[in-house]
């Protein structure tokens, strides 16, 4: 097998090689020609077209002697030997500063002869016209090789792309470049009235946001792909409507944010989500991170199955860390996890870590074998209503379970605590358990070496159990859309950029604050069930189920007496979180009354404390 693909490699190798040789022949007796030709021109053009006799001859042989000169000087250049681009600017450049060296010699070697063999201008007019019939004679073939190496017109999908900037271009390119591609592109649209009637790569520009519907008609297209980067969402929604209403499908360029790593291809283009469509500023893009601070270094992710878990496992391990540590209680979402990472899940390596946050013994054994550098405590209970029906769940796994973890870092480098909003001016049991780890975090912060804190972010559109979710799963079953109230609305994120904040925050995050990405306006949540309604042409009605308890109209990112201090980048604040003694939470009873735990709670997350002085470091935590 080995040898029929080395044979095979040869082959390629070799073909290659004889077509550089046929066309390095042909340019060279096209360049031939060219000087010949040029020569004939200029001498006869001079005469006024009565040339005398054997000057022709002459003519001929003098660009015959500049054509062996052109060679010579272009072989020290390198002209032929494919150092650029067919038809490209470097070797229009290369040709031309050859053309004009050569035109040079000759004209020196004529001027000291008292009978010139051909009149002293013909190495200038003929070096222009030689170099016009080079330069024609290049993007012809250029031309001829980019028509044979655009998709197939009988079987691609003739499109229109919007957006002619340099996204939009870069697609196109990469359309007309792909002969065994699936888009053909036939049009272009642009809002840009300087770009009206621009033609790129033979694609003309046919109009603006108005033309859709004529453009489509015109040209034939099927699909229309939407190709602005960073576009607003208004204007997304605007062309997806009109391109529905002319009766083609609507697709997306991701935007830039998400192809920074790589050059845009037509395999980036999908359909359209409903993140495009929620009007929403998404910042991820303007917040530096780098991965310096994760190569090389023992990583434990908790909750490593779940939506954010996963997310950060994935953008973890493009850091190359020294060793990545997966830890989840349940062993079906890492078999997914590990799949999605290696392609395959034999769940054999040491990477993956079945454990449970409330067994305390168990987790501390194994922060003290695996000894993580950095820890993302991603792993809790998040279901808003099922906690407040059963708090004493929230305090064993969101309370004691970050206890257990925190209590075992005495040797970590970075500890980073996953929140939510909810945690600022808590009415619910989650927000209320969330805040209290926000304020544990704070207490290690305050007693060991390492550097503790937490992240706070809104909703996570399409994470499990989110909005998105629910809604997708009954516009699929034909069941109306529930929506606790019709001015609800929430602070929702791409789970990108929830995790590109957590990685910020082991960054530049401080000992015991607690972070917020300004996410922007909040959106409200029957703008959203109505978006999805339009997206997928279904006509499922929207109810309104009221306000459920613990549940707030509006989400706040910021507590009462919470200072907004954005110290290292404008969209990042920091927040100081008071420290919470374990001993306090060590009084909790999962098993008393549910109205009892949710007041005991309520009150751990606003009870005053005592100032924690940051010098007293080393003292271990008291443990529930």
């Amino acid at each position: 097998m080995a040898q029929d693909t080395e044979n095979t490699q040869d082959a390629d190798r070799h073909a290659r090689r004889a077509r550089a040789r046929r066309r390095t022949v042909r340019f060279l007796a096209t360049d031939t020609t060219a000087w010949v030709g040029g020569f004939v021109a200029a001498v006869w053009t001079r005469f006024e077209f009565q040339l005398p006799p054997g000057q022709l001859s002459r003519a001929a042989a003098i660009g015959l002697v500049a054509a062996v000169v052109h060679v010579a000087v272009a072989a020290l250049r390198r002209l032929y030997s494919g150092r650029h681009p067919l038809g490209s600017l470097q070797e229009v450049q290369g040709v031309a500063g050859t053309t004009i060296t050569t035109a040079g010699i000759v004209l020196l070697g004529l001027l000291p002869a008292t009978e010139r063999p051909v009149p002293a201008s013909t190495p200038l007019v003929g070096g222009a016209l030689a170099l016009l019939f080079m330069l024609g004679a290049r993007f012809a073939y250029r031309h001829r090789r980019d028509l044979a190496m655009r998709p197939d017109v009988r079987s691609s999908t003739p499109v229109l792309l919007f957006g002619m900037g340099d996204a939009g271009q870069g697609l196109l390119r990469a359309m007309l470049g792909d002969p065994r591609g699936r888009y053909l592109p036939v049009g272009a649209l642009d809002d840009d009235p300087d770009k009206r009637d621009l033609r790129i790569g033979g694609v003309r520009v046919l109009g603006g946001r108005h033309d859709v519907a004529a453009s489509v008609r015109l040209t034939g297209a099927s699909t229309v792909i939407f190709s602005v980067a960073n576009a607003d969402a208004a204007l997304i929604r605007q062309i997806r409507e009109a391109t529905l209403e002319a009766g083609a499908v609507f697709k997306v360029l991701p935007p830039v944010r998400d192809l920074v790593d790589h050059r845009i291809t037509v395999t980036d283009v999908r359909d359209v989500q409903v993140s495009d469509l929620l009007g929403r500023r998404q910042v991820v893009g303007d917040l530096p991170l780098s991965a310096n601070s994760l190569t090389g270094r023992r990583i434990l992710v908790t909750g490593a199955g779940g939506s954010i878990g996963s997310e950060l496992c994935r953008q973890v391990m493009k850091a190359n860390p020294g060793e990545l540590m997966m830890l989840d209680r349940d062993e079906s979402a890492l078999h997914s996890l590990q799949m999605s990472l290696a392609g395959r899940a034999m769940l054999d390596g040491p990477e993956l870590i079945l454990a449970d946050l409330r067994d305390d013994e168990g987790i501390r054994r194994i922060l003290r074998e695996r000894r993580p550098e950095i820890i993302f405590h991603a792993a809790a209970l998040k279901h808003l209503t099922l906690l407040q029906r059963h708090p004493g769940e929230a305090i064993k796994t969101n309370v004691w379970g970050t206890l257990s973890v925190l209590d075992a870092c005495q040797d970590v480098a970075k500890f980073v605590n996953i929140s939510t909003d909810k945690a600022a001016d808590p009415i619910s049991v989650l927000g209320y358990s969330k805040r209290i780890t926000e304020r544990l975090t704070a207490h290690a912060a305050s007693r060991f070496p390492g550097t503790f804190l937490s992240v706070r972010f809104g909703n996570v559109l399409s994470s499990r159990g989110s909005v998105v979710t629910a809604f997708q799963r009954q516009i699929e079953t034909g069941t109306p859309l529930t929506v606790t109230h019709p001015d609800v609305s929430r602070y929702l994120m791409t789970v990108q950029e929830a995790v590109h904040l957590v990685l910020q925050a082991a960054e530049i995050g401080r000992d015991g604050e607690a972070l917020v990405l300004d996410m922007g306006d909040p959106v409200r949540i029957v703008d959203l069930a109505r978006q999805m309604v339009e997206h997928a042409s279904s006509s499922v009605p929207i109810v309104y189920t009221g306000l459920r308890p613990g549940e707030k109209l509006h989400e706040d990112l910021l507590g009462t007496g919470e200072v907004d201090t954005r110290p290292f980048h404008p969209l990042v604040s920091h927040v100081a979180v008071p420290a919470l003694d374990p001993i306090e939470v060590s009084g909790l009873d999962p098993y008393d009354d549910a109205a009892k735990i949710v007041e005991h709670l309520a009150l751990l997350c606003v009870q005053p404390v005592d100032p924690v002085v940051k010098g007293q470091r080393g003292v271990p935590l008291q443990s529930h």
